[in-house]
């Protein structure tokens, strides 16, 4: 006999987890990785208990393997994520996210007067902070933290 208290999501054959997101920035890992756009299975759940977190989300996604600059933007939203990559029901790998060193092309800087803003210009900041995600803009020095950061 079952226990009708626990709610048990199906396994995905091949694809991905995303582990150990913040409960609040779930949405902002859907937004920034377009999965709304996605025509695949996918499960996400937010506000189970972690020990890690106080409250974790989570989001499982059927035949989808993340780039590498996919996981960068995880990394910025989510700087504690895992991946599980899974095959045939199996977990193959798992990764620690990672928020690297340098960012380029995928934050927006938050000066309406950097060059970036105006010109034709690829962003790039340096990572000043990588717990509490501060990133400082490699043109106009702008310092911009995680709660403001514009994912482009």
């Amino acid at each position: 006999m079952t226990d009708k208290r626990i709610l048990s999501v199906s396994a995905i054959k091949n694809g991905t987890v995303i582990d150990h997101i913040p409960a609040n920035s779930l949405f902002k890992v859907i937004s920034i990785l377009e999965l709304d756009k996605l025509d695949t299975q996918m499960t996400f759940g937010t506000n189970f208990i972690s020990k890690k977190l106080g409250q974790k989300a989570l989001i499982k996604i059927s035949n989808k393997f993340f780039e590498d600059a996919e996981i960068d933007k995880i990394a910025l939203v989510a700087p504690e994520a895992k991946l599980n990559i899974i095959e045939d029901y199996q977990v193959i790998e798992k990764r620690d996210v990672e928020v690297p060193d340098k960012i380029v092309g995928i934050v927006k800087c938050m000066n309406p007067n950097c060059v970036t803003n105006n010109e034709n210009v690829l962003t790039k900041f340096d990572v000043i902070s990588k717990k509490e995600v501060t990133l400082k803009c490699c043109y106009c020095e702008k310092i911009t933290d995680q709660d403001h950061l514009k994912i482009i």
